[in-house]
């Protein structure tokens, strides 16, 4: 069956952003039409289209008639970044604590576990699954706030959400046991529902995070 080109639209969108995300892409590189057209086999004006869509998101600058290039990356930003995820993400687990229903806990706890079961898995030292293990982590992160019940929240947290994952696999260092403690202890204050308790340790995560990539960016 023939993909429409809405279809192919969305899956160059995908690749060129996940490849921006995990530093394919560098940051502060050129993106030209006729380079990209070849490594993603899609015409030029897919290209100009899903380019500008990633220029308003912010993974890619678009100078004024010099063409486009990759969005650098600075300490500042990434502080910005993770201000603004602490923000977003907070008051979204605020709300979902609030509301969430059995499904909520349900797939939180299954979230919890495929997460988990690739810490441990990371923790040996194979970190041969990087990709799925930030898959796991967004997964978990996302289940916990799903229940907000505002969409634009949470399309504007998955946008901050992966300019901070950039950030951390253009670094990519792993913290151990004290990331896999934090998540246990924001899993388990939301499903004890107790709201100050999840997101305290929530806004400590996402700033232990940033110190930690900030410190491996010096």
């Amino acid at each position: 069956m023939q993909q429409t080109p809405a279809t192919i639209g969305s899956s160059t969108y995908q690749k060129i952003k996940r490849d921006i995300i995990f530093g394919e892409l560098e940051p502060g590189s050129k993106l030209k039409l006729e380079g990209l057209k070849q490594r993603y086999s899609t015409s030029p004006s897919t290209l100009r289209e899903t380019l500008s869509r990633l220029a308003s998101e912010g993974f890619v600058e678009a100078p004024e008639q010099r063409g486009f290039r990759v969005t650098p990356v600075s300490k500042e930003d990434l502080i910005e970044i993770g201000g603004l995820r602490v923000l977003l993400e907070c008051h979204a687990l605020k709300l979902s604590v609030e509301n969430g229903d059995t499904d909520w806990e349900g797939n939180l706890v299954a979230a919890h576990h495929k997460l988990h079961l690739m810490e441990q898995k990371m923790l040996t030292g194979d970190e041969s699954e990087k990709e799925t293990w930030k898959r796991y982590d967004w997964e978990f992160h996302l289940a916990m706030i799903q229940a907000c019940n505002n969409t634009n929240l949470l399309s504007l947290h998955a946008i901050m959400y992966d300019k901070y994952l950039r950030y951390q696999m253009l670094v990519l260092t792993y913290r151990g046991e004290v990331a896999v403690k934090e998540h246990q202890d924001m899993f388990e204050a939301a499903l004890a529902r107790d709201t100050k308790a999840a997101c305290k340790m929530l806004e400590s995560h996402i700033n232990n995070g940033v110190e930690h990539t900030l410190a491996a960016m010096a």
